[in-house]
């Protein structure tokens, strides 16, 4: 008969904790499972109706004595190797179960133990991904090695705790390889020659300011992966306390977030500490709103934002005419410029 819970104040903090860790642990179970089925059918599951149905069914469950259950592996690939490829094959499943539980347990207890021990051998074989397993040598080695830390931890501890540990590897080294992906797509110009795209108008610039512009051209997103970075190959410029104008293009920018933001502020006051003009080029609606949420675009002056590059060029140059600096002043001031106007 169904029974209605009765949770007390004190063990409210239990049972939120235990509820959690199996709401992680079916979730997880079912959503592998729902991967590994789709791999064998070549079809797409809907994740929230698979969430959905599994905890309403759980619900219900609870109400009769039963235990939290998930989607299970080995059964379903039994299931698809037999021919079930519809919603009835697990339905028929599930009546099975039942059936067993209200009166057919004792035909259900003559099968043999070695019969059934044969059959999960057999399912097990049958969910290893041999594919990859054959070229194993040949894949990616963060891959393979992702792979067998979730394999120790999921044998040695268990499936959350490797889950967990897979996920936090698999975000670690996908922001290394956005960062390597960002760094790549920076290109810091001193002089037309170098392989950046640039029109020919803006070659021309390049050239006639005799190495008194930098052209900081980025393309992609900007993270926190790469910020640091960013600024270290901007210190690293050979001679960068002499050009008097630096140029940052952020028009191929889609997206930037706070940490790269400030990278970019890290750049206005090494710019600013040299006492040289940045002017900053084509930044898109949501690069606006994180460096003027930061209060970075305040610190622009006016007339140092510009919708084209050539615009921006064209300005630079100017300046750098303008603010040519006296060869006896450079060298009193150890190569920095003075303030210009």
């Amino acid at each position: 008969m169904p029974v209605l819970p009765v949770i007390s104040w004190e063990g409210m903090t239990l049972v939120l904790q235990a509820a959690v860790v199996l709401a992680l642990l079916g979730a997880i179970d079912s959503l592998l499972t729902s991967l590994v089925c789709d791999n064998m059918t070549r079809t797409q599951h809907d994740s929230n109706r698979e969430l959905i149905g599994q905890g309403i069914g759980n619900m219900a469950a609870g109400l009769f004595g039963g235990i939290p259950g998930a989607g299970a592996t080995m059964r379903s690939v039994a299931n698809i190797r037999s021919g079930g490829r519809t919603p009835l094959s697990g339905a028929l499943h599930a009546v099975i179960l039942l059936g067993v539980l209200l009166g057919l347990g004792p035909l259900a207890e003559k099968i043999p133990l070695a019969v059934l021990s044969g059959i999960l051998f057999k399912v097990g074989i049958d969910i290893i991904d041999w594919r990859f397993l054959r070229h194993v040598l040949q894949a990616p080695r963060i891959d393979v090695l992702i792979m067998t830390v979730v394999l120790l931890t999921t044998v040695l501890v268990d499936l959350i705790t490797a889950v967990a540990v897979g996920m936090v590897l698999a975000s670690l080294f996908f922001v290394k390889r956005m960062a390597d992906l960002e760094l790549a797509n920076l290109h810091i110009i001193t002089n037309p020659s170098t392989s950046a795209p640039l029109l020919p108008e803006e070659a021309t610039i390049l050239e006639q300011a005799g190495g008194r512009i930098l052209l900081i051209h980025v393309a992609g997103p900007m993270s926190f992966g790469s910020a640091k970075y960013m600024v270290r190959r901007l210190e690293a410029v050979p001679g960068f306390n002499t050009f008097t104008s630096v140029v940052l293009d952020l028009s191929k920018v889609p997206a930037m977030d706070g940490t790269a933001a400030l990278a970019v502020e890290d750049m206005l006051n090494m710019i600013q500490a040299h006492h040289q003009h940045l002017f900053f080029v084509g930044m898109q609606p949501h690069v606006t709103s994180v460096l003027d949420g930061l209060g970075i675009l305040s610190q622009i002056g006016p007339g140092h934002r510009f919708t084209t590059r050539l615009e921006a060029l064209q300005k630079a140059a100017m300046v750098g005419k303008a603010s040519a600096p006296n060869p006896s002043v450079a060298s009193m001031s150890k190569g920095k410029f003075p303030a210009t106007t």
